[in-house]
């Protein structure tokens, strides 16, 4: 699967060098005065593309934009694909329905309240606009959808109205229709910045450690880990599995507990009954409480739901250590928003026989309870990660590939 991150020109927050940014970017540290600084996000980025009219009365349309996974289950199994639309967050017949590739063939500007411009309101929920990427078919039933690990952004693209002509300001090139003029009070100029922190640990002050694509950042000098929320840093719950081995690498994973309706899901002897595991539950596994176990760093949607299944099914029992884990450690990539979202196409994955599947899917309700960040040892060769214990094996270019998405 070949992906591409857009590109993104920006300054830096402290010295006002010139800098590029990659658009899964969380940490900046600038190549000038090596100030490392993280990017706070409140809901969605908002970007526009450079135009090349700088004699005309630009006007900017809104764009959604979704990157992820999409997941669709039938009643045979479930498919997995990686998508990376746009779409046009306005009702209007006469602007392009898409941005095309110029959002990767261009590099992007973060929107702030200096840009000068019209900038029209966006009136297209995304959830409206989502639908346009769902899978249709016409031969089997779709029982179930879900987006995991996406990325929405909206891009502002530029036009400008010249001699009754609509013109594309980047190629300065007038589309063929004729547009009517434009009401005022659809005009709406968004009051947005991105914003950055410094990256320093508000506990003590130490420089946080962490790679450029990561959610959380780690303190090694008081040994904790925070997260990059919507306002602020914020101190998230974390453990580590015991390793017993030496140059362990460490892979994140989110540790879910949740109530599901519809079918008995409270014990690991539930899931055993209901995956039709090859064994006999056990009284002791009566009393041993379901989590569900998803991968907390971003990969390809088939390799996604296999991590969850086997980390799943096996069950880990290990006492826990609430300290950071010495040795490489791999960045959180994928919110626990977006894997309890994920948990329902995950319970599909093993639920039997398919007629139960077919009949209860749809009136399953799955609702949080708590949520806990773990890292997994594994053996560090040369190129996989392996876990012994659990029978499971990644390849690190699986890893490196997916800094992208």
């Amino acid at each position: 699967m070949k992906t591409s991150d857009f590109l993104i020109r920006h300054e830096c927050p402290q010295c006002g060098a010139p800098a590029t940014l990659a658009e899964t970017d969380r940490v900046f540290q600038c190549g000038y005065c090596k100030v490392r600084s993280c990017l706070l996000q409140k809901d969605f980025f908002r970007y526009v593309i450079p135009h090349n009219a700088e004699d005309q009365d630009i006007l900017y349309v809104p764009y959604w934009r979704f990157r992820g996974s999409v997941f669709s289950c039938f009643s045979d199994g479930i498919r997995e694909r990686f998508t990376d639309l746009s779409h046009l967050a306005i009702e209007s017949s006469y602007f392009p329905l898409s941005l095309g590739f110029r959002s990767q063939a261009l590099k992007l500007q973060f929107l702030s309240p200096e840009t000068t411009g019209h900038f029209l309101k966006p009136t297209l929920p995304f959830e409206t606009a989502a639908n346009c990427f769902n899978e249709e078919s016409s031969i089997k039933p779709l029982l179930y959808q879900e987006f995991i690990g996406e990325t929405v952004s909206m891009i502002y693209a530029p036009f400008y109205l010249k001699e009754e002509k609509l013109y594309d300001a980047v190629l300065n090139k007038p589309y063929p229709i004729t547009p009517v003029s434009f009401e005022k009070e659809k005009e709406s100029k968004p009051d947005w910045r991105i914003r950055f922190i410094a990256a320093l640990c508000p506990n003590c002050g130490w420089d946080l450690q962490g790679e450029r694509n990561s959610l959380t950042l780690h303190c090694l000098n008081c040994n904790c880990i925070w997260h990059t929320g919507e306002q602020c840093l914020t101190k998230p719950d974390f453990a580590a599995m015991p390793a017993t081995w030496e140059d362990a690498a460490w892979l994140p994973f989110w540790r879910i507990r949740a109530d599901v309706s519809e079918i008995r899901l409270d014990s690991y002897a539930d899931m055993i009954r209901l995956a039709n595991l090859p064994k006999i539950a056990s009284k002791e596994e009566d009393n041993m409480p379901f989590y569900f176990w998803m991968p907390a760093f971003k990969v390809q949607p088939q390799s996604f739901l296999r991590f969850a299944h086997n980390m799943t099914v096996y069950q880990p029992q290990d006492e826990l250590a609430h300290e950071l884990p010495k040795g490489t450690i791999y960045p959180v990539t994928l919110p626990d928003t977006q894997a309890i979202q994920s948990l329902k196409i995950h319970l599909a994955g093993f639920i039997k026989p398919k007629k139960t599947l077919e009949e209860k899917l749809g009136e399953i309700r799955i609702t949080h309870r708590q949520s806990l960040l773990v890292y997994v040892p594994f053996q560090n060769t040369h190129h996989e990660l392996i876990q012994p214990d659990i029978i499971m094996s990644v390849h690190k270019n699986l890893l490196a590939a997916a800094k992208n998405l």
